[in-house]
């Protein structure tokens, strides 16, 4: 296995953690972050903008949603890649993740509330993305299959 497709699994499981996180906390923490709520408003938006009529049904657009998360932030994670240095490369990765999902959705015309609601949802937002780098690393790491990997 190259070191491409390597870095492609962790940044799946990272993504696949992150959207598993979310969705469990959501339903159990009353100010837990709704990323899948910006996800539906930015799938809305963007096919509004393009001339197109959003899923009416909230759950097909919820699905919509996850499978964007999941697809966007895999690509994202990625680049974590395989080696020693992905621990760092995902910490990072996963802290300006985290930081963008409470700063950005303001101006981005999507609400603050799901992500910036009171400090605990901003750390938990920030937590949750650097979860997922970190799991991204860890899988790149572990595929690399020795320390001195050739990295991504």
């Amino acid at each position: 296995m190259n070191n491409a497709i390597r870095a492609m699994a962790g940044g799946l499981a990272g993504a696949c953690v992150l959207t598993l996180v979310h969705e469990t906390v959501r339903r159990l923490v009353p100010d837990a972050p709704r990323m899948d709520v910006l996800g539906m408003r930015a799938i809305s938006k963007l096919m509004k903008m393009s001339g197109e009529e959003p899923p009416q049904d909230k759950e097909e657009l919820h699905n919509w949603s996850l499978a964007g998360d999941i697809f966007s932030n895999s690509v994202y994670y990625s680049l974590a890649g395989t080696g020693r240095d992905a621990w760092w490369r995902g910490a990072i990765l996963g802290a300006a993740a985290g930081a963008g999902a409470v700063l950005l959705p303001g101006p981005l015309g999507l609400g603050e509330e799901p992500s910036n609601r009171t400090p605990k949802t901003q750390a938990m937002t920030i937590g949750y993305y650097l979860l997922g780098g970190m799991v991204a690393a860890a899988v790149g790491y572990a595929l690399s299959g020795d320390e001195e990997a050739e990295e991504v």
